[in-house]
């Protein structure tokens, strides 16, 4: 049944006649259930951003090979990361262009390549999830709808997970790829 159908149902039955008649009772739940559906649905579209279509222009090579440094940069900061906090239930493991870093009760990232869209993309236990374009301007992987740096973003929800200022040293792509 349609909002805008239940909605008109409702309006039409009296608290007295709903009392009276169990097929009424059941016409308002089901307009109830439709109209809390249909907020539901609403909130959802509301908190979570449209889909970006960036184009890029990184041939393919140069997107895996930034990429690839990139991925390869933040799992040994990472590993030395979790060397130094010494913190059992947290682990750092890559795999087919997957980066998941595990950190118990705070959460889990998922950071993985997305050759198609030559993105990185970012899911965090505190922001959500983000799509990475490189900017050869910044020389860093950049979300396009804050203009924030994937390092910078990891660094700062980093730093309240662990207390302590976290500098990841993902950034300048282009150097560490030797491009």
């Amino acid at each position: 049944m349609m909002f805008s159908q239940a909605l008109r149902q409702l309006t039409r039955c009296s608290a007295a006649s709903l009392r009276r008649l169990p097929a009424k009772r059941r016409v308002l739940n089901h307009a109830l259930a439709s109209i809390s559906v249909a907020a539901q649905r609403h909130r959802r579209m509301m908190s979570t951003p449209a889909p970006q279509i960036n184009s890029s222009t990184l041939s393919i090579d140069a997107y895996n090979t930034l990429s690839d440094s990139t991925m390869d940069t933040l799992l040994e900061s990472l590993e030395e990361l979790l060397d130094e906090a010494g913190v059992p239930e947290y682990e750092v493991d890559y795999h087919a262009g997957v980066l998941t870093l595990i950190l118990g009760d705070k959460g889990t990232y998922v950071i993985n390549k997305q050759p198609p869209n030559k993105q990185i993309w970012l899911s965090s236990p505190f922001s959500g999830p983000k799509r990475y374009d490189y900017s050869a301007g910044q020389d860093d992987w950049i979300y396009t709808r804050d203009n924030r740096a994937l390092g910078e973003l990891l660094n700062e929800e980093l730093s309240q997970v662990f207390r302590q200022k976290i500098e990841l040293g993902a950034t300048h792509i282009s150097a560490l790829a030797g491009v």
